[in-house]
């Protein structure tokens, strides 16, 4: 008697035929990770849009297993992003998914190199938490930041000595060599404001982050004349939230907002004692909200630069 054999089976076995297990051998490759590594945002991007394409067209994790000559774990910790896949196993899983718009391809198919692209701040990853290495990726990929800052400037626009002063007060057990490889790292960042098409920076400070004096009048100075240096940029917006403007819509803390290119979604971005965390569509939403409140109570631009002046003028 002949197994009883279902459609999503034969169509699995068809497409395994096409793609067997020696082409597999010879074009794939996989990383096996710790289950306790940090899983990078651009592999969860990913693994997500996989799950949802396999989804739609009915499969089971063991379906995609078989073709890929794989177990369902494995399958299942590439669409968690825990085990990064490489490009050909893409290439084939987009085949299974009958992807056939060169566009929806080329996207994938980008964002599965982008997984695996080591770039300089992966030479940091020792130094610093995963979520930080995962801010910086999206400084460098994003178009536009958007940022409410409290209790410090935004790390984009500080100076070296006021960087050591905030990485010394928020952990003095720092060795003289981590604070330098974490004031390096930050100082790094800042390549997102000089490349061809310039990160376009708009940062609402509020008034205390400006008056709270880091590392010594002397170091305090220099950051805001930096800061009114820098807001002379084209590209780069700062604003000051007032005390006079008493409560508001992010009284919960800073945060920023990441606009994307393709294919990555708008990104929150808060940090806290506890760690990142990072936010997605639709739950950006509120935050894109309360940013936009912010800006209707925040000084414009000239008042901005007035205020900043004046608290400098008060420390020299």
């Amino acid at each position: 008697m002949q197994p009883s054999v279902t459609p999503v089976t034969q169509r699995v076995q068809s497409h395994t035929l096409a793609w067997s297990a020696s082409n597999l051998r010879n074009r794939m490759q996989f990383c096996v990770m710790a289950e306790d590594e940090h899983v990078t945002l651009r592999a969860q991007w990913l693994g997500q849009e996989l799950r949802r394409l396999r989804e739609a067209h009915g499969l089971k994790l063991k379906d995609v297993a078989e073709y890929l000559q794989r177990t369902s774990g494995t399958v299942s910790r590439f669409e968690t992003g825990v085990y990064p896949v490489r490009r050909p196993a893409v290439d084939a899983l987009l085949d299974l998914f009958k992807v056939r718009d060169p566009q929806r391809r080329r996207v994938l198919l980008n964002l599965a190199d982008e997984v695996w692209r080591t770039d300089w701040w992966d030479g940091y990853s020792g130094d610093v938490a995963g979520a930080l290495i995962d801010l910086v990726w999206l400084e460098s990929r994003a178009i536009r930041m958007r940022s409410f800052d409290v209790m410090s400037i935004n790390g984009l626009l500080q100076t070296p000595d006021y960087t050591r002063a905030l990485i010394r007060g928020e952990d003095p057990g720092h060795t003289d060599g981590q604070v330098q490889r974490m004031t390096e790292l930050r100082l790094m960042r800042r390549t997102v404001l000089e490349r061809e098409r310039p990160l376009e920076v708009t940062t609402i400070i509020d008034e205390a982050a400006l008056r709270r004096v880091i590392g010594g009048p002397e170091v305090q100075l220099a950051q805001l004349n930096h800061l009114v240096k820098e807001a002379g940029r084209r590209t780069i917006d700062v604003r000051v939230l007032p005390f006079s403007a008493g409560a508001h819509a992010a009284q919960a803390g800073p945060f920023s907002i990441f606009d994307m290119a393709e294919p990555y979604p708008v990104v929150a971005y808060i940090e806290g004692a506890g760690g990142a965390v990072y936010i997605e569509p639709p739950r950006t939403d509120k935050y894109v909200e309360r940013y936009d409140s912010l800006q209707r109570v925040a000084l414009d631009a000239s008042e901005s630069i007035a205020m900043i002046k004046a608290i400098a003028d008060d420390l020299g």
